[in-house]
């Protein structure tokens, strides 16, 4: 299994999907991915068909843009939900993705997708709160009105499939206020004790293998109630050999 861990694989601010080969994202999902894969969107919220569906012809539009069309594509959501099984079989490249997290996490649970993906041989690729998913442990961070409060859970099991919690869109949010507090310097620093939180902008990502962990990207990471600068744009860390 490969994963490639997002804040977002596109273009920021352009009028459609576009994908960004920023830390030569483009270039390393193409080696990935066989020619012609099939894709399976899987979504955020699953009441939202019309809107996976939209997402899934937009993700599929800007792969083709890149050369690497798919040979077919379906969406899983609430809609068919009974079907999952059989729609991952037939999937060399799956897609987790943004949205809202503890909504996400809680279909992934309903359909026992950990369980499912086990042993899935494909290509994942997570969006935002799909990325944010991936993880075995999840941190939610806070995100809607009324959930700074301690009585929101910041932790959920994820997919298990790697150890890796991201925090995306950094450039759009790390000024943001919520609830009357600062998002990060007041919530997310303060959930951080004996935690890793790794901060992405967009066009930073992880590439995950059965051989490496790659951190390709400028990014940041967050414990213990404070943050570090970890790489610039255009720089790589293995991070089985960081320390």
């Amino acid at each position: 299994m490969t994963l490639f861990i997002t804040s977002s694989p596109f273009v920021e601010g352009a009028d459609r999907a576009i994908l960004s080969n920023a830390n030569g994202f483009v270039d390393r999902i193409r080696q990935a991915l066989p020619p012609t894969p099939r894709a399976l969107f899987i979504c955020a919220d699953p009441d939202s068909h019309q809107m996976t569906c939209q997402f899934g012809a937009d993700v599929a539009s800007a792969f083709a843009q890149e050369g690497i069309p798919f040979s077919a594509y379906q969406v899983l959501d609430g809609e068919n939900a009974d079907d999952a099984a059989s729609l991952i079989a037939q999937t060399d490249f799956i897609v987790l993705s943004g949205g809202h997290v503890p909504t996400q996490n809680a279909f992934f649970q309903d359909i026992d997708l950990a369980d499912l993906l086990q042993d899935f041989p494909g290509t994942i690729m997570g969006i935002s709160a799909g990325s944010m998913n991936l993880a075995e442990n999840v941190y939610i961070q806070p995100e809607e009105p009324g959930e700074s409060s301690p009585d929101f859970a910041r932790f959920a099991p994820g997919l298990g499939l790697t150890d890796v919690n991201i925090l995306p869109h950094y450039q759009k949010v790390k000024d943001v206020w919520l609830d009357g507090r600062r998002l990060f310097e007041d919530i997310t620093y303060a959930d951080s004790y004996g935690q890793m939180f790794f901060v992405l902008p967009d066009g930073s990502y992880f590439y995950q293998d059965g051989q490496k962990l790659l951190l390709c990207g400028e990014s940041w990471l967050i414990h213990d109630g404070e943050i570090e600068p970890l790489l610039h744009n255009g720089e790589v860390q293995n991070l089985d050999e960081w320390n």
